[in-house]
């Protein structure tokens, strides 16, 4: 039986993030084991979810002796979602967590990271080297970020690709904002063979339809649900109640991202780290992970077998396995 922890409601410094005057975040942060010795274990979500998304990775963490945390990150669920666009870039992204650990009173964690999250947690040896142990990849490989010029490459009319739908302030959102529930009971659902999956709308390549919340009310059962009706009711809940103008500005600073920090997703890391990918993954599949070896000096890479993108709730004993073996092996 998992447990997901209370937040609690941590003021940020804003030490950690480039000056402005939209960093003064409070963050929602959820914690179990915080009274062990163990190394702490910050968990990093992706698009759309939220610290819950971990709610099986946290316990079985802890178990295993370790600090586990997860928040709800800038932009999402109770944690502060400022207006600009500006505020999202990557910098203020990776300075909220090493902000958190500052609150918290870490010197240095092991960052875990799946979809965005991920790209924030192979950020944070880069420009915080200082703070990280290790880092963990799930379903995002340690690799530079898309930029819409390449997406506009392959997707030459923009509503056909997700992140190039999103890039206009108030367009996805004003469409998002009123399908909540759908977003969440036709995408949360389970894996398929991508070989399967060209006709619905969500596959892969040049001129193909990768944008399925565009036609999110489309897209009903095209795979058996990965969460209950209650844990489904918690994302449309805090969706209902927040919107996704946070969540989606993240994708709004890509360009940015990419000409401030061309270093993360090209620099070596000499730390240890694992990488865990899902075979049917749509967004992200596991050949998006070839070549890792070349930038990270110290790596481990699993593969879960038929799963989806949303891999740590849909099979979550396997990640939970992969993950806690490595860290036991590498940090106990």
């Amino acid at each position: 039986m998992w447990i997901f922890p209370e937040p609690t409601a941590v003021t940020l410094s804003g030490a950690n993030t480039p000056a402005d005057d939209q960093n003064e975040i409070t963050m929602s942060v959820h914690e179990l084991g915080e009274d062990n010795e163990g190394v702490p274990v910050v968990f990093c979500h992706g698009f759309p979810e939220l610290a819950y998304s971990w709610r099986y990775q946290l316990p079985a963490v802890a178990d295993a002796g370790f600090r586990a945390i997860a928040a709800d990150q800038r932009g999402y669920g109770s944690t502060t979602a400022p207006q600009d666009v500006s505020a999202y870039a990557l910098a203020n992204l990776a300075g909220d967590l090493a902000d958190m650990l500052d609150a918290l009173e870490i010197d240095k964690a092991i960052f875990v990271g799946h979809d965005w999250g991920g790209y924030v947690a192979w950020a944070m040896p880069v420009l915080f080297p200082e703070r990280t142990a290790g880092v963990v990849g799930i379903c995002s490989p340690n690799k530079p970020f898309a930029t819409t010029e390449l997406l506009r490459s392959l997707f030459p009319d923009p509503e056909k690709m997700y992140m190039l739908w999103f890039q206009e302030p108030g367009v996805a959102e004003s469409f998002l904002d009123d399908r909540v529930a759908p977003v969440f009971e036709n995408l949360m659902v389970a894996g398929r063979d991508p070989r399967e999956i060209a006709d619905d709308g969500i596959g892969r390549g040049a001129g193909m339809d990768f944008n399925p919340f565009r036609r999110i009310e489309e897209l009903s059962g095209l795979g058996d649900p990965i969460a209950s009706r209650e844990e489904l009711d918690h994302y449309i809940d805090t969706f209902n109640r927040t919107g996704f103008r946070g969540a989606i500005n993240w994708y709004r600073n890509i360009d940015a991202k990419s000409v401030a920090h061309p270093d993360i997703g090209t620099k070596v890391l000499d730390i240890p780290t694992l990488m865990i990918t899902a075979e049917w993954d749509p967004a992200i599949p596991p050949s998006m992970a070839e070549g890792m070896d070349a930038l990270c000096t110290d790596l481990e890479i699993h593969m879960v077998e038929r799963a989806g993108h949303w891999v740590q709730q849909e099979y979550p004993d396997q990640v939970n396995s992969y993950l806690t073996d490595w860290l036991t092996r590498r940090f106990a």
